[in-house]
């Protein structure tokens, strides 16, 4: 017996998308006239930016704000921070390279190392100090702050569209 499941399938398709075809037609063509479209934007005025982590950044740009563990930044380029580490060990937290949605950065606390770097819209990296070692987590980080961790820094940073990111360092 010769199969029909077959014979039917190949048949039905011309009827399928002929059928297809004539609805979306007819769906696109009404009787109507089309609406006018909307005139070219012009270049007269700058795009509106995204609002800038520079604007929430509660001590600014002051670097000295960070010298006692608790701060929140804003930088524009490569910068050193001094600042008390978990174990009272002086910390060096050093921004290697800052632009539009990237920051690479280095910590130095006693004889540890820990080196954090994102790029990418909202991207960031969280690092933890304590005593003993050291963390850490990059991704995406948009509208988050980093809490307090008892015996820990707790150091974030973010990248911003501008050329900008912003740091959060948080002792207990």
């Amino acid at each position: 017996m010769p199969n029909r499941s077959k014979r039917y399938v190949v048949k039905g398709w011309p009827l399928a998308l002929t059928t297809l075809t004539v609805l979306t037609l007819t769906a696109c063509n009404s009787s109507e006239e089309p609406a006018a479209a909307p005139p070219p934007p012009t270049h007269s005025h700058p795009a509106p930016k995204s609002p800038s982590l520079s604007a929430s950044a509660a001590d600014g740009d002051d670097v000295a704000a960070c010298t006692d563990g608790n701060c929140e930044i804003t930088v524009t380029k490569p910068v050193t921070i001094r600042l008390e580490g978990p174990d009272g060990r002086p910390t060096t937290l050093s921004v290697t390279e800052v632009g539009p949605n990237k920051i690479e950065y280095e910590v130095k606390s006693g004889n540890g190392r820990s080196k954090g770097g994102a790029s990418g819209k909202g991207q960031g990296c969280l690092t933890v100090l304590r005593a003993n070692g050291s963390g850490n987590s990059c991704g995406p980080l948009r509208g988050t702050r980093p809490a307090a961790q008892q015996d820990a820094v707790v150091i974030q940073a973010t990248t911003g569209a501008d050329g900008t990111a912003t740091l959060h360092v948080v002792s207990p």
